[in-house]
């Protein structure tokens, strides 16, 4: 049922994790698919080989940059003409002690909510804009369990940005649905990524495990199929709302 032939399907962060496992799944649906990625050159290549210049094109970015948001919006419109689909799933932690220097506690700020809020923000108005002129489209930013219950004491910083993206998110089905613009927040729980790992290196595993009903943590393809399905239309009256992917651990 999931047929996304004839769409193009921007991701960003795509070069690994929870994006690559959307990226991969989009384009095994049909999709013509952007890579966007920051540093990560060589996982990047890896992928677009192994996908095929035909309908995946690899684009650099830094999201902290705004030069390099415009750029890469314009570079996916370039490719095929249009954009069918914006999923803003690129996003950093940076661990922060309440008691660290205030210039340091200001940067990280600064930082996280470039990359994983104000980036969103501009690409998802240029996505409103271009789906307006084409007839419509959808934007899927990627949010977070701590959205809705609070992030850990050290990243304040990422659950205020996420939940900022469930607002923008909100906003943007409301106010341009009438322009056949859908949007859609699905926010995972803990999934099991690169990120993760290193996460679980300095906190442990067990603790976070046993807070899920479900038994197992996430897998990107957990998100990737929900992704997909929001992608194709065949949810399009639920725009506005928020998909939950965490095993129960947080129900609200």
């Amino acid at each position: 049922m999931i047929d996304l032939r004839n769409k193009t399907v921007l991701v960003t962060g795509s070069s690994r994790g929870i994006g690559r496992a959307i990226l991969e799944t989009c384009h095994a649906a049909g999709a013509g698919v952007v890579l966007h990625y920051g540093r990560n050159a060589g996982a990047a290549d890896e992928v677009t080989s192994r996908l095929g210049a035909e309908r995946c094109l690899a684009v650099q970015g830094e999201l902290s940059e705004l030069a390099d948001v415009k750029r890469l919006w314009q570079t996916a419109v370039d490719w095929t003409g249009r954009v069918d689909v914006l999923v803003n799933n690129a996003s950093i932690r940076m661990d922060l002690d309440i008691e660290a220097p205030d210039e340091e506690w200001d940067r990280a700020w600064r930082k996280v909510l470039d990359v994983n809020l104000i980036a969103p923000a501009h690409l998802a108005r240029m996505a409103v804009r271009h789906f307006q002129r084409r007839g419509g489209g959808a934007i899927i930013n990627i949010a977070s369990r701590p959205a809705f219950r609070g992030d850990t004491a050290t990243c304040p910083h990422d659950g205020a940005a996420k939940g900022g993206l469930v607002s923008l998110t909100r906003q943007i089905a409301r106010h341009y649905g009438g322009d056949n613009v859908k949007a859609f927040v699905v926010a995972p729980g803990v999934i099991e990524t690169d990120q993760a790992t290193e996460f679980f290196e300095a906190s442990g595993r067990a603790a976070w495990l046993e807070e899920i009903p479900a038994g197992r943590f996430g897998r990107p393809s957990d998100i990737a199929g929900i992704v997909a399905f929001l992608s194709s239309g065949l949810a399009d009256y639920a725009t506005g709302s928020t998909i939950d992917v965490n095993g129960a651990s947080y129900v609200h």
